[in-house]
Parts: structure tokens; C-alpha cells; sequence
């Protein structure tokens, strides 16, 4: 992420490469060209990675050094065609006449499209984990060969690979850039698929999932365990540390995170096929660590009176015309009892009373599973303008060591509230960001508060943090608002005498009033002239 006010120069490639495939959108609507765009990206991808395999394993059979040297042509052959030494090492197989190399020749014919549909075929055929996920109708008529050509040539750039030795991911980069920039045209249906990298980050940052499993069932096209798994190898393990669980309600959704987790190399289980978290539930016995999740706000249609006596609803049933209480619920339910999980809701959900769920809200902070709460500035996300806040619950507060082998403090019986509405900077006229620093003030204050050694003593800052007792929530008639209990933020103290800063500013109005009443008096004289 660039620091605020900068623009990093890694962003230079993602830029160009937005413009020229926007250049090629014509009429086409954003939300079907996203998935133009974003299959060729993946199907360059697996076509990378499966070319810069096969190059490895020619020079190693013609080695004679290497373990893989083979001193007939045929046998080398066979090693190169040989299926398994593709897949032991996380690389899809592509079939011969289907690759990027393949498709870039019929880039110019009428038939492109047949091509890439033919290529995306394949490749689904022999690699069974892709069944039914990548688009297959580039040959309709309103995809012209114009665009699609220009596509193919747009992504061919040599600077646009998949990570090789070096382990610059450059297409998982471009894929995610891209994801942004739709969910950025799409507006409010772009929040379906895409969480601001700035609020997954912060999540990533506050639950540190170092290992163990990670869970989101709304998963979109799965933002946060690319973060969660670039979070692990930035501090030092590597993604064989967690275990992804997801479950996705929307079709193409669920398509673009299997997608985008394949580019990132990240096993996840996000079931066969797309599902309804409420309805079919994927992962029933699953106990998770971490949930990190960012579900649909306010929604309605979720069926809710179907599931009136469900098991998972331990502090109340959640009314049918809103959702937010059964997914907190939900969640609850699939947290292992010493994980922590981060969600994000709309602000509503932290002091409504309607429809039995300040009940909820009541046994949820008298049973101690609420830890601390975030308001977060508004139009941090496409979708919606209004502010959000992060739900950090946990079913154990105790005095404990954590997956990451960091100890904590007892926190029991304690409610840590974050104010953080004022922070971020608008990244353009109607999309506000977090900058790193924000983040990790966050971050830091509330690992700080459960008792991270490494990080400085908790204290409360008046305007941003408070901790409080259950009690002291209970008083306040279990309102979760943060502004509630952070107060004002404590005005610095200048040094002026309090008697000379009010004798000076009574002065400063004073002649404010005399040079207002000149001024109005030259305009009157002026008017006056003009035999008004």
C-alpha cells in the first residue's frame, strides 16, 4: 500500500495496463467486462507458470548434472509431457494448442473468441479443481475480435508475468488492481466482490493470523485470505501455516475468488460450488481461529424467517428484515473457543433496539464475547458512503498464549472502543483511504490493550480509545457506539495563560467587527455614488 499522499511507482504497471483494456471496453458494461478481463488475466496466468515449468524441466533433462537428465530425446519428452511434474509443484496443466503463446498468433482472426473459449475449455477438462469455474462465451457477438485481440496484446507485455524466480507476484498484483478498479466502476454492486484493501488490511493486522484456520463465510472474491496469506510470509512463516475455509452465496463471485485464490497459489476449501451461508452451511463442524468477514449490510432477503429455531442463534433469534445479528451469530457459532474473530457491519447494528436485537446485543456484552469495537470514517468502501465499524469478538478473554505464542493479558469483562473517524484521507472525490500509519495505530492500540509485550502499555487517549467494564456498557444501555465512551480529544496545552488567550481573542473579534464595519461603509459610499 502507498504511503498517504504518494503514489508508489510498483502502481505504474497496473495503471497502463487499466487504461488500455478500459480503451477496449466500448459499450460493453463494467460488470460483464470484468469478467472478460480478469479471465485472460487468469488463463495468462496458469499459462506463465505451466511455460516457465516447462522450460525449467528442459534444461534440467538435458543436465547431465541433474537428477532429471534423460539421454534420448524421447525420454525427455516424455518427462516434459509428463502431467505430474507440473502439479506436484502447484502449476495447472495446460494442453498443447491452448497456451497464451497459442492464442497470441490468432489474436488478429474472427475467430478469437472461439480460441479462448476452446483454451478455457481445456484447461477446466484437465485440471479438475477448475470445473466450472472460469468463463467460457468470449465467442458472443458483442465481444468483438478488435477487443479481445487488443486484450490479448494489451497482457502480453513483458513486464506482466506470473512470479518466477524472483517472486515478484506481478499478475496477482494486476488481478487484484483490477478487481478494485471494477468494484470502483460498479459502485454499490462492486462492494459484492471487493473489500477496500485498507479495511482487510487492518483486519489482517489486528486478528494476525500466523497460523491456524481462517475463515470467512462471505467471501467475495477472496480479499482477505490473500491478505491473511501475505500477512504470514511478510512475518516470516509461509502459507502452509493456515487452513482456508470460505463459502460464497453468488455464482461469478465465488468464481472470481477461485480465480484469484488459484493466482495467489492459496489452497482454499470454499466448498464445490456457491452456496448460501445461512442455508447450507459448507463447514459445519468447523471451529476456526480466525474469522475475518465483511458481510452484506442491512440485508433483507436472507430468509431469515425459515430459520426462526436454529441452533446457531445462542443470544436470540435475528428478526427476518435484518441479517446483521445472524451473521454475528453465524459466526460465533464457527469460532474455535480460544479464536477471535473481526467483522464488519454498518454503524446501525451497534445501538438498534428494534425487532429484539438490543436483546441480542445485551447477552452477546453481558456473555463477555464482545472485545472491542472500531468506527471507521465513512466512504472508505465503493458500494455504500456511510461509515462502518469492526466487530472484534472473542469467546475467551483470559490471560493466555495465542496462536502466535504472544501472550495476553486477562482482558475479562472488558470492552476496548476505538474512535477512528477522523482518520484516513480522501484518495480521490469520493473514496476515502487508510493510510499505513492508520492502520497501524489501530492495529497496535488494540494488541497493545491485550497485552502484547512488544508493543507499548495501553492507554486511553481521550477522542480515540477508552477501555471500559461490561458494567459501564451496561449503564450506557449496551450502546456499542465508540464516541460514546472516548470522550473529547484533550486540547494541547500552548503555553498562553488562559486569561491573556481570552483577553487576546476578545481583541482579534474586536477588530474583526471594525474592519467588517469600514468595509461595509466604503461599499455604501461606493453604491451611493453610482446613484443607487
Amino acid at each position: 500500500m502507498a504511503a498517504r499522499g504518494t503514489k508508489s511507482t510498483a502502481l505504474g504497471l497496473e495503471d497502463a495496463l487499466w487504461e488500455a483494456a478500459n480503451s477496449l471496453r466500448s459499450s460493453m458494461d463494467s460488470a460483464e467486462y470484468k469478467h472478460v478481463v480478469l479471465g485472460l488475466l487468469f488463463l495468462k496466468y496458469v499459462s506463465d507458470k505451466f511455460e516457465y515449468r516447462y522450460a525449467k524441466l528442459a534444461d534440467l533433462v538435458a543436465d547431465g548434472t541433474s537428477d532429471y537428465f534423460m539421454p534420448t530425446a524421447g525420454a525427455r519428452q516424455a518427462v516434459l509431457e509428463d502431467r505430474d511434474e507440473y502439479t506436484a509443484e502447484g502449476v495447472f496443466w495446460v494442453p498443447a494448442g491452448h497456451r497464451w503463446g497459442d492464442l497470441r498468433k490468432t489474436a488478429k482472426q474472427t475467430d478469437i473468441g472461439q480460441h479462448v473459449d476452446a483454451a478455457m475449455e481445456a484447461i477446466e477438462r484437465e485440471n479438475p479443481s477448475l470445473k466450472g469455474v472460469l468463463p467460457k462465451n468470449y465467442a458472443r457477438r458483442e465481444l468483438t475480435p478488435e477487443t479481445l485481440g487488443g486484450l490479448i496484446d494489451t497482457f502480453s507485455r513483458d513486464d506482466l508475468a506470473a512470479a518466477e524466480h524472483d517472486g515478484t507476484d506481478v499478475l496477482g498484483r494486476v488481478y487484484e488492481y483490477f478487481l478494485a478498479q471494477f468494484a470502483s466502476n460498479e459502485g454499490k454492486n462492486g462492494g459484492e466482490f471487493y473489500t477496500p484493501r485498507s479495511i482487510v488490511s487492518l483486519l489482517t493486522e489486528m486478528l494476525r493470523p500466523y497460523n491456524g484456520r481462517v475463515f470467512d463465510p462471505c467471501c467475495g472474491s477472496g480479499g482477505m485470505f490473500v491478505q491473511a496469506e501475505s500477512f504470514v510470509e511478510e512475518h516470516g512463516g509461509s502459507r502452509n501455516d493456515i487452513s482456508v475455509f470460505g463459502q460464497e452465496r453468488n455464482p461469478t463471485t465465488w468464481r472470481l475468488a477461485k480465480m484469484n485464490l488459484a493466482i495467489r497459489g492459496i489452497e482454499a476449501n470454499l466448498g464445490a460450488e456457491w452456496s448460501d451461508s445461512f442455508h447450507d452451511d459448507l463447514h459445519p463442524d468447523l471451529r476456526a481461529d480466525f474469522i475475518m468477514a465483511n458481510p452484506p449490510f442491512n440485508i433483507s432477503d436472507w430468509g431469515g424467517e425459515r430459520l426462526a429455531d436454529d441452533y446457531r442463534w445462542n443470544y436470540g433469534t435475528p428478526p427476518p428484515g435484518n441479517a446483521n445479528y445472524a451473521w454475528l451469530q453465524h459466526m460465533l457459532h464457527h469460532l474455535s473457543p480460544t479464536g477471535t474473530m473481526g467483522v464488519v457491519l454498518a454503524n446501525g447494528s451497534l445501538t438498534v433496539d428494534s425487532s429484539q436485537q438490543g436483546r441480542i446485543r445485551q447477552r452477546m456484552v453481558d456473555d463477555d464475547v464482545v472485545e472491542c469495537i472500531v468506527a471507521l470514517p465513512a466512504q472508505l468502501f465503493y458500494s455504500v458512503q456511510i461509515p462502518v465499524s469492526l466487530w472484534l469478538c472473542t469467546k475467551d478473554k483470559s490471560a493466555r498464549r495465542v496462536k502466535s505464542e504472544r501472550p495476553q493479558r486477562d482482558r475479562t469483562g472488558e470492552v476496548l472502543f476505538i474512535d477512528a473517524r477522523e482518520l484516513g484521507y480522501m484518495e480521490n472525490r469520493t473514496h476515502r483511504n487508510l493510510s499505513p500509519e492508520d492502520v497501524a495505530r489501530i492495529a497496535d492500540t488494540y494488541n497493545g490493550w491485550r497485552g502484547d509485550p512488544d508493543l507499548k502499555p495501553y492507554e486511553d487517549t481521550p477522542g480515540f480509545c477508552a477501555s471500559v467494564t461490561i458494567e459501564q456498557v451496561a449503564t450506557a444501555g449496551y450502546a456499542l457506539s465508540p464516541g460514546r465512551y472516548v470522550g473529547a480529544e484533550s486540547a494541547k496545552d500552548d503555553g498562553e495563560p488562559t486569561e491573556e488567550k481570552i483577553a487576546r481573542l476578545t481583541e482579534d473579534i474586536r477588530a474583526s467587527f471594525a474592519r467588517r464595519a469600514h468595509l461595509q461603509g466604503q461599499l455604501e459610499r461606493a453604491i451611493g455614488a453610482l446613484g443607487c
